[in-house]
């Protein structure tokens, strides 16, 4: 995973009367914490913030107190109907640390005939990864796969150094059936005055 630079400030106003005037100016108010560090409130710039998580998991490298840092959004707050960004929390990592986080779960191929569906039943699949090499997500095939059958964690190929963080029987999406249409009620008069006809 590429580094994302994000040119932030330090941010020395709080309350909702700093963070309206930080979000005016372009900026998007935020937090940084973790290794026992005190947090460290920033302003970051809106656009290049809201490109950067695009990509899941973005590795983003800010500078914090005159040294460029390495951290991971952990919590995004979006304004309800215009999905803005109102505010961002951020995790401080090091590089060769050890971290866990959920990535897309992909998927390749054609199913069976019979139109089948597939189910998510994981939206994203937990796992462990050092914090500067996080995969942004993992793909699996599904081809020719039938009603009923399932793909586990554990059947998820995984790159190298990747770990998963979840039980590798959890099942992480299945194909169900595709149901019969429902019987119009005009059908279904049909169908009972046929059966009164015969049962006469």
């Amino acid at each position: 995973m590429s580094e994302i630079r994000l040119a932030a400030e330090s941010r020395t106003e709080f309350g909702k009367g700093a963070a309206r005037r930080a979000r005016r100016a372009g900026f998007v108010p935020g937090v940084v914490y973790g290794h026992g560090h005190a947090p460290v409130h920033l302003n970051l710039p809106g656009h290049d913030l809201m490109m950067a998580l695009k990509t899941p998991n973005a590795l983003l490298v800010v500078p914090i107190e005159g040294k460029d840092e390495f951290v991971l959004p952990k919590a995004v707050q979006r304004e309800a109907i215009k999905r803005t960004i109102e505010h961002v929390d951020l995790l401080l990592v090091k590089r060769g640390e050890k971290v866990t986080v959920e990535i897309p779960v992909h998927t390749e191929g054609e199913l069976a005939p019979g139109g089948n569906l597939i189910e998510n039943v994981l939206n994203a699949l937990p796992i462990e990864a050092e914090a500067t090499h996080l995969p942004e997500s993992v793909t699996v095939s599904v081809e020719g796969l039938e009603a009923g059958a399932a793909i586990t964690a554990g059947d998820i190929a995984l790159p190298s150094g990747v770990s998963l963080a979840v039980e590798a029987d959890a099942v992480v999406l299945q194909v169900i059936g595709a149901q019969a249409p429902e019987a119009t009620e005009d059908e279904a008069a049909d169908e009972a005055e046929a059966t009164e006809v015969v049962e006469g």
